[in-house]
């Protein structure tokens, strides 16, 4: 419950802001188009109301005391945040609903949003808005109400809903193959291998499985994610171990070159995941059919 006797007035915390950012009343003043001497008043006004001071003054300066700064701080996220939810409200206007959906990013750009707008043909009112995460989080705390995970189907609290495995086979450029006269997997042992962080054994592994002593299969650049180690083949840096259906663009458009069948499993899997509690939420189980949907086509 809001105690409405401890909520400053808008316009001073404003005021406020600008100056901490500023560190200067004058350009406050310029960016909020108000005379210096109502945002010193606007100021003034919330120190009062608050029984603190805010700055230190000398002369024509002022500075943030230790109080203001850390005032500032807290201000300044909860004026962005209140900027954020009123320009959401007025792109909802007019809309069913809103799906708040975190993915990971190559999944995200090279597979999913491809594909929606075959979904938002279907739910032409809705919206989806995408974040970006990394590693499982709490739902309750996150402003998400699915997520696309990659590994285990574990996470408290939440459904997971299988969407694909990942099978990654070995790619470079043409003018990279033909440079290095790649025309068996031992070929591999003296290429630039382009590594994956988030995946340190797939090189050992495909290795591996083909029975070929590549020495060091750790050698080699690394890369945080896999849109990343398809530019870097695509430009001739080396050999990279990708998933098929990330780099369906590059294999068409002749960028990359599948160099041999040979592929390797990952222990993990793609993943919908939803809080148990949204599970009957409208958008949240018509989005659940139709990616799932789309998964099962593949």
């Amino acid at each position: 419950m809001l105690r409405r006797g401890f909520l400053p007035n808008i316009g001073n915390l404003l005021a406020f802001e600008a100056t901490a950012r500023h560190g200067s009343v004058s350009r406050a003043a310029e960016e909020l188009n108000l005379t210096q001497s109502a945002v010193s008043r606007q100021i003034q006004q919330l120190e009062d109301s608050l029984g603190v001071s805010l700055f230190s003054r000398s002369r024509q300066r002022v500075v943030l005391t230790d109080v203001g700064r850390l005032y500032a701080s807290q201000v300044r996220a909860t004026l962005t945040e209140l900027s954020d939810a009123t320009h959401q409200a007025i792109a909802l206007s007019g809309t069913s609903g809103v799906l708040n959906l975190a993915t990971l990013p190559t999944f995200g750009t090279r597979w999913l949003i491809p594909r929606i707008p075959h979904f938002l043909a279907e739910h032409p009112d809705a919206t989806v808005n995408f974040g970006v995460r990394l590693v499982p989080f709490d739902f309750s705390a996150e402003p998400f109400d699915a997520a696309i995970h990659f590994g285990a189907p574990h996470w408290p609290g939440a459904i997971c809903e299988l969407l694909r495995r990942e099978e990654a086979v070995p790619v470079c450029s043409p003018a990279y193959r033909e440079r290095e006269a790649i025309r068996s997997p031992q070929d591999l042992a003296r290429a630039t291998l382009l590594q994956q962080s988030t995946r340190p054994a797939a090189w050992a592994e495909w290795f591996a499985s083909v029975g070929v002593d590549a020495g060091n299969p750790m050698r080699g650049p690394r890369f945080e994610q896999f849109a990343m180690v398809a530019q870097a083949a695509a430009a001739g840096l080396g050999v990279g171990l990708i998933p098929h259906f990330l780099i369906a663009d590059e294999l068409a458009g002749g960028r990359l070159e599948v160099l041999f069948p040979q592929s390797i499993l990952s222990v993990g899997a793609y993943f919908l995941v939803y809080p148990e509690h949204k599970a009957e939420a409208p958008l949240v189980r018509s989005f659940r059919d139709w990616i799932l949907a789309q998964s099962n086509q593949e």
